[in-house]
């Protein structure tokens, strides 16, 4: 047995994403096929939770081309200040800052795979922030700079938002609170309930205002269920 949360819309309340948390079969190995049959077990479980009709995976192991398009590994947004288009992996991971370096901006140029790699990451000491395209992010909140990105990045890519009026919750295989913060299922989630609520614009017209937005709302972030439901400040 594993444990998955799976992320749902808020298209009413005051929250934005709802976490559950539901135990399901675990298929143990590294292959696709195995970590396949892990999601069909965790969607099968999540189809009890009421109102929770068609759930997609979000990733790279998904069973559906558009979860897998998806995957902050393949989805990719062009940059004006940048002047080229990169991944949402590549611009989290180009951005951080340490307190013995970063950001390391050459990473924007990488495969998805080689950024998560870079072993800068790994040996520059303390994560202290986020620098992207001259505007800096703290650590606090905690998930903000990447649900930035990864929004900023899907409202442009209609062909693939305007599919997710199908689902009604979505998940991540890969992601587990206990060793991440950061999830893309998260991040759609989030895109959906802005989209539906007609605020995606409004909340998403600066940095300043993505944070104000959130700010103002109970939000419970990838790594929280709905027993321990925390605000971003």
């Amino acid at each position: 047995m594993a444990s998955r949360p799976v992320f749902i819309p808020d298209l009413d309340g005051q929250a934005l994403v709802r976490t559950q948390t539901l135990d399901f079969r675990w298929f143990a190995g590294l292959s696709l096929s195995q970590k396949q049959k892990s999601v069909t077990a965790l969607h099968q479980a999540a189809h009890a939770i009421p109102g929770i009709n068609k759930v997609l995976e979000v990733s790279t192991k998904s069973t559906e081309p558009l979860g897998a398009a998806l995957s902050a590994f393949n989805l990719c947004f062009a940059h004006s200040v940048l002047g080229h288009s990169l991944s949402v992996e590549c611009a989290f991971q180009g951005s951080k800052v340490f307190v013995q370096g970063g950001p390391f901006t050459d990473i924007y140029a990488m495969s998805s795979r080689e950024a998560k790699r870079d072993e800068r990451l790994r040996v520059s000491g303390r994560l202290t922030g986020f620098d992207f395209a001259n505007v800096q992010w703290p650590l606090e909140p905690q998930t903000a700079f990447y649900d930035w990105l990864y929004i900023s990045a899907l409202k442009h890519r209609a062909d693939l938002a305007d599919q997710l009026s199908e689902y009604s919750a979505f998940t991540d295989i890969e992601f587990s609170p206990q060793k991440s913060i950061n999830c893309q299922a998260y991040s759609v989630a989030l895109f959906v309930s802005l989209q539906q609520r007609n605020h995606l614009e409004q909340a998403t017209e600066s940095p300043g205002a993505f944070l104000r937005y959130l700010g103002s709302r109970p939000v419970i972030s990838a790594h929280q269920d709905d027993l321990s439901q925390g605000r971003l400040f």
